[in-house]
C-alpha cells in the first residue's frame, strides 16, 4: 500500500468515525476540511472505499428511504449507498491513531492525523507534535546551511522564493511550539465523542483546548509546497 493511499484509508475511517456517508458526502469532507485531498477524484476514493470493504472494515448499506431504494432500478438509477465503519473498522482506525512513527509527522500524513487530534490521546498528540517539530528543526538547518552556501550566486528572485519558503517553516515551528505548550499545561479538556468515548475538546480561550491566535495570524498548512 503507497503512503497517499494510506493517508486516504485513514481519513476515510476517521470520518466514518463519527458518522455513516454515501461517496458524495466523504468526498466533500474530505475536498473541504482536510486540505491535503484537495484535488482527488472519485476514481481515487471508490477503489479505497471497496478495499476497505473487501478488509471488512466497512459495509455497504442502501441508503434513503424505502420507496427510493426501490424506484432506482425503475428510473434507471443506481441506489445511493452509504458506507458505514464495522467494530472492525473502529478497532483498526484506533490502532492507527495511537501510531507515532515517522509517517505520523511527515507532511502530508501530519496533516490527516492533526484533522483527527480530537478522537487523539494527549500522549499521542505530544509525540506526533514533538515529532514534527523535531523533522521541522531539523529541515529549517538545513535550509539555512543551503542558503549560506549559496546566497551570492542566487539573483534577487530566487534568493526571495527561498527567504519565502524558511519563514514558512519558522511560523509553523512557531505554531507547533503554542501547541505543544498548551498541551503541556493540560489545557486539552475532554468531551463526548460520537460514538460515546473520550474525546478532547479543540475550542480555545482558558476553558481549554488550542491556544487562542491571532486572526492575523493564521496556522500554517502543514501540507503547504513552501514548508517542504
Amino acid at each position: 500500500m503507497s503512503r497517499r493511499s494510506g493517508i486516504l484509508e485513514f481519513a476515510v475511517l476517521g470520518l466514518l468515525r463519527e458518522s455513516p456517508m454515501h461517496g458524495y458526502e466523504l468526498r466533500k469532507r474530505l475536498n473541504t476540511s482536510l486540505g491535503v485531498f484537495r484535488a482527488f477524484s472519485y476514481g481515487t476514493l471508490y477503489p479505497c472505499l471497496k478495499t476497505l470493504v473487501a478488509n471488512g472494515w466497512l459495509i455497504e448499506e442502501s441508503g434513503g428511504t424505502p420507496e427510493e431504494a426501490l424506484a432506482a432500478p425503475l428510473s434507471g438509477r443506481r441506489a445511493k449507498i452509504v458506507y458505514r465503519l464495522t467494530a472492525e473498522g473502529k478497532e483498526h482506525f484506533e490502532e492507527l491513531l495511537s501510531q507515532t512513527g515517522p509517517d505520523a509527522y511527515e507532511d502530508e500524513h501530519f496533516a490527516a492525523r492533526f484533522a483527527f487530534f480530537g478522537q487523539t490521546s494527549r500522549d499521542v498528540r505530544m509525540r506526533v507534535l514533538e515529532g514534527r517539530r523535531s523533522r521541522l528543526e531539523e529541515r529549517l538547518e538545513k535550509m539555512r546551511a543551503s542558503l549560506a552556501r549559496t546566497r551570492e550566486r542566487l539573483d534577487d528572485y530566487t534568493l526571495e522564493l527561498q527567504r519565502h519558503g524558511m519563514e514558512s517553516v519558522e511560523r509553523e515551528v512557531r505554531w507547533l511550539n503554542e501547541l505543544i505548550e498548551s498541551e503541556r499545561a493540560g489545557r486539552g479538556q475532554q468531551r463526548p465523542a460520537p460514538d460515546g468515548s473520550a474525546q478532547h475538546d479543540s475550542t480555545s480561550g482558558e476553558s481549554g483546548g488550542l491556544p487562542r491566535r491571532r486572526d492575523d495570524n493564521p496556522p500554517p498548512d502543514p501540507s503547504d509546497d513552501t514548508a517542504k
